[in-house]
């Protein structure tokens, strides 16, 4: 069976994941970019994200390379898909349609979890985002048939790794802890209760520009 796994989620050595105050000025949050300083100093990451060539390629490489192998569908929360809360409404005027530009980088489903009902939106490179208002395990069990054999990316945010490790359900958890101090914003391991007991430490890999960390189910 497929497996559910975070890839690659920076954290800063405080516990948060993203900075305060997400918008649309400030897609991850006041001062969250720093957490992210290292992947774009990486092969991958600046091909990926910024379309430049250069970059490192060493173990922070590796890390980003191995988030994007053998992955059949993604799983996201309604804040990590873009700025708009509550009903769905344009954004300087158009339909949001993800932070990503015409081709995101992602290349097969994507389901997204929202309160708010929204048709399927169809992008460049073969993405298509899913809108799912029934809750994580039906978003769950549908990337399971879009991925086939192959394994789901649970992205952020934080709120939405949270609900899938409080039910038992990620398989592979990989946090890249990157070297700031953020001091607010969104934290990873809060109100967690006694799931972390279904958990234990796998793996800890210096990096070039963070240390990689790796939890998995017991």
């Amino acid at each position: 069976m497929s497996q559910l796994c975070v890839h690659a989620l920076s954290m800063s050595i405080d516990g948060y994941v993203a900075g305060p105050d997400q918008r649309l000025e400030h897609p991850l949050g006041v001062g969250g970019e720093r957490l992210h300083e290292w992947v774009l100093e990486t092969h991958t990451g600046r091909e990926m994200i910024i379309g430049e060539s250069g970059g490192t390629t060493g173990v922070d490489d590796a890390v980003i390379a191995a988030g994007f192998e053998n992955i059949g569908a993604t799983i996201m929360g309604r804040n990590m898909f873009g700025p708009v809360r509550g009903p769905w409404a344009p954004v300087a005027g158009e339909e949001w349609r993800g932070w990503w530009g015409d081709e995101p980088v992602y290349h097969h489903p994507v389901f997204v979890l929202t309160h708010h009902a929204h048709d399927p939106i169809v992008m460049e490179g073969g993405t298509t985002f899913h809108f799912v208002t029934d809750g994580i395990e039906s978003a769950l069990d549908q990337a399971r048939s879009a991925a086939g054999t192959k394994d789901i990316r649970l992205g952020g945010g934080a709120e939405t790794v949270r609900e899938y490790v409080r039910a038992g359900l990620v398989d592979d958890l990989r946090i890249a802890i990157s070297p700031t101090l953020l001091g607010a914003g969104e934290r990873l391991f809060d109100d967690l209760g006694d799931a972390l007991d279904r958990y234990e430490l796998a793996s800890v890999t210096p990096g070039e520009g963070a240390t990689h960390v790796r939890i998995t189910r017991r």
